[in-house]
């Protein structure tokens, strides 16, 4: 078979000026970067606003391991596949059906970071026959919408050593006196805002900024600081929340980023820094247009992960999608208990939007790899044995999905879980796979899924049963009430959620949420940053774990953003680069293309 990237060049696309004009979007409401990806502007919005609602299906998983389980190819194919269904129903009552009944779905995906592209896991366009195209430019850059995080964040960064240089140096009074402005009086050892790259660079997690040459000050105030990845800012999470540029503003404008002498909070609106910052991201709150390489339409906005932030693509997104289409396919980063759990207990809480229907997508390899049988760790080689039958790994693995089926449910939605198919895997072990998941009682249904070799044939019968479950009249509820105590929410997420039995909060996580409990922040949703590779803290623990304790160490708090941060066990917010990174694999050929993105 092609690599995805050979297939992606040999696939023909259709100009995005076409695909834009049979989504419905008008002239004006789009502007076109290139042959093949366009800026959707916001304006649209607001023509859109009055027609139907279309239905918003979120695609999770199981417990991410090694092998992968292809969420983003089965969204992908999910779509095309439902595409291709609707346009031979096109009997059936669709608010679009004027249109080219392939235009009655949408799918909307997170931009990829340079971090993991890089890093270990290589690019997120999908594979195979199910990808985003072109696959090269999702994957690099895209329209600079990290970029422009990154560059507003760092703003910000720069405003607070400059604030504090120019205090230390004049003085308080002196200082106000000359600039006709109030001294912040920033407490340098009080600052929480990092700076951030959009790379994986575990020797910038802490640094000494304002270092200065013998017997000088010119370079600033020197402190200790640190350095989180672009996808870990709280502008990343901003933009994904944000359903208008105004809210963008007032959101930013209410980041704190350092704490006064006195303890105060200190935000951006009193650096006088949020209007500039806004200037900077300006275009990057526009989802960016493109499509699959069957045509669906997708739009690419925002790129939060969902082990340090909340993992979801944005709410500008679906807004759009899932006015001008009838299905809209989006998807949550990791397993159920990462962004699925945050797209329900954060984005659905912003939104006002919940979702229609759940896909949690399995492998047989990968519940063979959360069955505990088998020694598995990020970078090391898979053994062969976990490729072949084995029926006792399967049914331990089961566990997983079974953990994973029931979470979905705690929230009330519709789910299908789809068995995204290799080529080793045998019909022995997916029908023993189905009956498994055929005997529970839940309300979950079943379907295999081919996208990758097949593209949207290979996901019709997936898109056939999402569409039924889609009919399922959801009752949705999350874990938790936003007006909750910040303790009971995290005991929500911990305990009704992942099923823990104990949370454990450090002196300094206890000291900060009476704190934020006192300035008025406990009213926002919690984040619970923790490993994707186990159900709790601990990566090696696999399965359907129970009686575990929740170590939080400490939470931060992301008032523009809308939650509190809660840091469990050791998950590190700037990744590191392991041995043989990804970016080895990446070089020009001779005639000027990119090979070895994958």
């Amino acid at each position: 078979m092609l690599s995805d990237i050979e297939i992606c060049r040999i696939t023909p696309l259709t100009p995005i000026d076409t695909i834009a004009t049979q989504l419905g979007l008008h002239t004006d409401e789009y502007q076109s970067q290139g042959a093949y990806k366009a800026k959707v502007s916001l304006n649209s919005l607001k023509r859109i606003h009055s027609q139907p609602t279309g239905k918003l299906v979120v695609v999770t998983a199981i417990t991410p391991t090694p092998l992968g389980e292809g969420k983003t190819v089965t969204a992908v194919a999910l779509a095309q596949g439902l595409a291709l269904s609707l346009a031979k129903n096109s009997s059936a009552t669709h608010h679009l059906a004027s249109k080219n009944n392939k235009h009655s779905v949408m799918a909307c995906i997170r931009q990829p970071s340079m971090g993991p592209v890089f890093g270990v896991k290589g690019g997120a366009a999908g594979g195979g026959y199910s990808q985003v195209a072109p696959m090269e430019e999702l994957n690099l850059h895209l329209t600079g919408d990290i970029h422009a995080v990154t560059a507003a964040h760092n703003l910000a960064s720069a405003a607070i050593d400059a604030r504090i240089y120019h205090e230390q140096r004049l003085g308080y009074e002196h200082f106000e006196q000359r600039t006709e402005m109030k001294a912040l009086r920033i407490d340098a050892s009080k600052v929480v805002w990092k700076r951030v790259i959009d790379h994986n660079d575990r020797a910038l997690r802490m640094i000494t900024v304002g270092k200065n040459e013998a017997d000088k000050t010119i370079n600033g105030f020197e402190r200790e600081d640190g350095f989180d990845i672009s996808a870990a800012s709280e502008l990343m999470a901003i933009l994904s929340l944000a359903d208008s540029l105004a809210d963008l503003r007032q959101r930013i404008g209410r980041i704190v980023v350092a704490y006064d002498i006195e303890n105060n909070p200190i935000t951006t609106e009193d650096l006088q820094v949020a209007g500039a910052m806004t200037v900077t991201m300006k275009n990057a709150i526009e989802p960016t247009l493109m499509q699959t390489l069957e045509g669906v339409p997708t739009l690419i906005h925002a790129g939060p992960f969902a082990n340090i932030a909340h993992g979801n693509s944005s709410i500008i997104a679906d807004n759009i999608a899932t006015k001008l289409a009838d299905y809209t396919v989006t998807e949550g980063g990791f397993g159920s208990d990462m962004g699925f759990e945050k797209a329900c207990n954060i984005k659905a809480q912003a939104s006002n939007k919940a979702p229609d229907c759940a896909v949690i997508v399995a492998t047989l390899r990968a519940l063979k790899a959360n069955s505990g049988l088998y020694d598995l760790r990020p970078g090391q080689a898979i053994p062969e044995s976990i490729l072949a039958p084995n029926s006792e790994a399967l049914v331990a693995g089961f566990e997983n999905l079974k953990w994973h089926i029931d979470n979905v449910n705690k929230y009330g939605v519709p789910a299908v879980v789809a068995i995204n198919r290799f080529p080793q895997d045998t019909q022995e072990e997916i029908d023993q796979l189905i009956q498994l998941v055929e005997a529970l009682p839940n309300n979950v249904s079943i379907a295999l899924s081919e996208g990758f070799v097949k593209g949207g044939k290979g996901a019709l019968e997936l898109a056939q049963k999402v569409v039924v479950q889609c009919q399922t009249p959801p009752h949705f509820q999350p874990l938790y009430s936003l007006n909750d105590s910040i303790e009971h929410k995290l005991q929500a997420v911990a305990l009704k959620g992942y099923g823990a039995s104990s949370v454990t909060l450090s002196a300094k996580a206890q000291q900060q949420m009476l704190q934020f409990t006192q300035q008025g922040f406990d009213k926002l949703a919690v984040c619970m940053a923790k490993t994707p590779l186990s159900i709790t803290t601990d990566g090696g623990s696999k399965g359907a774990p129970q009686d575990f304790d929740v170590p939080i160490r400490e939470l931060k708090l992301c008032a523009g953003a809308g939650f509190i941060y809660a840091l469990c066990g050791n998950v590190m917010t700037m990744p590191g680069l392991p041995e043989k990174p990804a970016f080895m694999n990446l070089d020009i050929d001779k005639n000027g293309e990119i090979v070895g993105l994958s």
